[in-house]
């Protein structure tokens, strides 16, 4: 399964526990698939610099490293309109897009209100922990 993640996911998977971190840990054990663009990675990269200059006992080279290596780079796509009231976000429906994936996971209000757009779901991490997670590791 192809995932994207939004950056504050991503970002609390790195430095807390909780959902965030199950669903890192699962791309991590080669259970999910994440893609990404470049505009996400810079995204991700410059939002956990600013969180590990307050958490300075918590490392995100590494997993912006494993980022780059293992997930799936996509070409950015463009959006006809703008899609979420927050245009930033956009970017996160163009990897999907560009991905063929069916699942952004994401708490963010602006993405959520758009979920089902061209059939892609945006799901909270933990409703997709309860979902999709749950039942791989059951099996």
């Amino acid at each position: 399964m192809r995932i994207v993640l939004d950056t504050n996911v991503f970002v609390s998977g790195v430095f807390f526990s909780g959902p965030p971190y199950q669903i890192l840990k699962a791309w991590r054990d080669n259970q999910l698939q994440l893609a990404i663009s470049k505009e996400i990675l810079d995204e991700y990269q410059r939002v956990g610099e600013a969180l590990a200059a307050r958490f300075p006992g918590v490392y995100l080279q590494p997993t912006l490293e494993l980022v780059a290596l293992k997930a799936k780079l996509l070409p950015s796509l463009q959006l006809p309109t703008p899609l979420c009231d927050d245009p930033d976000d956009d970017k996160f429906f163009a990897c999907a897009l560009a991905a063929k994936s069916r699942i952004i996971i994401s708490g963010d209000k602006h993405l959520l209100r758009v979920s089902g757009f061209r059939a892609i779901r945006v799901l909270k991490p933990r409703d997709f922990v309860d979902a999709y997670l749950k039942k791989t590791q059951t099996k």
